[in-house]
C-alpha cells in the first residue's frame, strides 16, 4: 500500500447535476443511485466558492504544480458558460503562484454555440464532447426528454469546435458499443477531428454485467480498432487507452483509470458540496461513491483518509488474489475500479472485463514485438483467473 496518500490533482466539480438528455443506457440516471435526486440542480455560489478554497488549500498544502479541473454533470452548460469561466477564474486566482489549473468542461455538445465557445476560450477552458460516434446512427441512443434525438446539436456543436476553436478542443469520449462496426466507428469520429479519443468499456460488473457481454466481445472490438490506428503510420489522433496500454508494456509510467497501478488521484464534488468518490461507483450500488464529507466542513486531506479512496490508491494490495498472481498485473492493474463489484463481495474481485482486458493487452503486446518494441508477448494465464 502507498505509504503516504497521493494528493488529488483531479477535481471533477458538478456544476450542474441535471442533464437536458435522457440517454437510455445512463448509468448515472438509470442506474442503482438515485442520489441526484435529492440534490440541487445546481452548484450554489456558496458551494463554487467553498469549492474554490478548498481545491487552493490542498495545492498549497501539497504544493501542487499543477492539476485539472473538470467542469462537469449532469449537463454543466445548463449552468451557462459565464459562471464556468467565473469559477475557473476563481480557482486560479486562489491556487498559489506556479500551480497551473489545466480546465476542461465535460459536455454532450449539444448546447455549444459560438458565443458560449468563445467564452470558454477566453477563459481558457477547453471543452471535451461525450458522443457514441461520428453518425446519427451510432447515436440513437442519446435522445432528449421527448425522446428527440440530440444528434443534430450535437454534431453542430462537435464541428463548430473543431472549424472556429480548434484549441480549445480537448477531444471526444465513446462508450465502446460491440454491437457496432468498431472500425466504421473510429473513422467517423476521425471525421469530427478530436485530438484526442477516451475510448471507454461500459459500466458494469459482476452482478450487473455489461450489455451483451459474452466470449471477448469487447476485446475483439478493442483490437480491431487498435489495429486501424497503429497501422495508419501517423497519429491520427490520440487515443488514451491505446497509448496507455503501450506505455506499460514498454514499462513507461501511465496514470489512468482503465490500465496500470498508478494510485488514483481524482475527488468529486457535487451540487451540493459534497466530496464523493468517482460517479463510475454509482453503477455499484446506492451509495457506493459517498464519503460523508462536504466542502464546508471537511478538507480534501480528509477524503485522502476515507476507507474507499485509500483501496483506489493501495496498488496490488487492494486486488484480488488471481489478479496479484498474474503475469498481466503490472500493465492491467486489474481494470477500471467499478468494473470489479460484486454483491457480497465488493470490488475485491478482478473485473467482469477480465477476459477481454487479457485479449487487448496481448493483442497490443504482439503488435509491439513484431514492430522490434521491448515489450515481450507476457507469458500464458492460468485456467480460471476470473471468478
Amino acid at each position: 500500500m502507498t505509504e503516504q496518500p497521493v494528493p488529488f490533482r483531479q477535481f471533477i466539480i458538478k456544476t450542474h447535476g441535471r442533464c437536458n438528455l435522457a440517454c437510455t443506457y445512463c448509468y448515472l440516471y438509470e442506474g442503482p443511485d438515485h442520489g441526484w435526486r435529492t440534490r440541487p440542480a445546481a452548484a450554489s455560489a456558496d458551494v463554487l466558492d467553498r469549492t474554490a478554497a478548498r481545491i487552493a488549500e490542498h495545492a498549497r498544502a501539497h504544493a501542487l504544480g499543477d492539476l485539472a479541473l473538470v467542469l462537469h454533470g449532469g449537463e454543466p452548460l445548463l449552468s451557462g458558460a459565464g459562471p464556468l469561466a467565473r469559477f475557473t477564474d476563481r480557482v486560479r486566482a486562489r491556487v498559489p503562484a506556479g500551480c497551473a489549473v489545466h480546465a476542461v468542461v465535460q459536455t454532450n455538445g449539444t448546447l455549444l454555440t459560438a458565443a458560449r465557445l468563445g467564452v470558454l476560450a477566453g477563459a481558457g477552458i477547453r471543452v471535451g464532447i461525450s458522443l457514441d460516434g461520428g453518425t446519427a446512427a451510432h447515436n440513437r441512443r442519446r435522445v432528449d426528454h421527448a425522446g428527440r434525438p440530440s444528434w443534430p446539436a450535437a454534431a453542430r456543436g462537435a464541428r463548430l469546435v473543431a472549424d472556429r476553436f480548434p484549441a480549445s478542443y480537448a477531444g471526444v469520449l465513446t462508450v465502446v458499443d460491440p454491437a457496432l462496426d468498431p472500425v466504421e466507428t473510429y473513422e467517423s469520429l476521425l471525421a469530427l477531428r478530436p485530438p484526442a479519443l477516451d475510448l471507454l468499456l461500459p459500466h458494469g460488473n459482476w452482478s450487473a454485467p455489461p450489455p451483451g457481454r459474452t466470449g471477448v466481445r469487447y476485446g475483439d472490438w478493442l483490437c480491431a480498432v487498435f489495429d486501424r490506428w497503429w497501422a495508419a503510420g501517423r497519429r491520427e489522433v490520440r487515443v488514451r487507452l491505446f497509448e496507455e496500454c503501450v506505455a506499460l508494456l514498454l514499462g513507461l509510467p501511465a496514470a489512468g483509470e482503465a490500465l496500470g497501478l498508478a494510485p488514483f488521484d481524482a475527488v468529486v464534488v457535487e451540487t451540493d458540496g459534497s466530496i464523493e468518490q468517482v460517479d463510475s461507483l454509482k453503477s455499484a450500488y446506492p451509495g457506493a461513491a459517498e464519503t460523508g464529507l462536504d466542502v464546508f466542513r471537511h478538507t480534501f486531506d480528509e477524503a485522502l483518509r476515507h476507507p474507499g479512496v485509500a483501496a483506489r490508491q493501495a496498488g496490488a494490495a487492494a486486488l484480488a488474489g488471481q489478479c496479484r498472481a498474474c503475469p498481466l498485473l503490472r500493465v492491467c492493474g486489474g481494470g477500471h475500479y467499478a468494473h470489479r463489484y460484486r454483491a457480497g463481495h465488493g470490488f475485491r474481485n478482478p473485473s467482469v472485463y477480465c477476459a477481454d482486458l487479457e485479449r487487448f493487452i496481448r493483442h497490443v503486446a504482439e503488435r509491439l514485438r513484431l514492430a522490434g518494441g521491448a515489450a515481450p508477448a507476457p507469458s500464458p494465464l492460468r485456467e480460471g483467473s476470473a471468478p
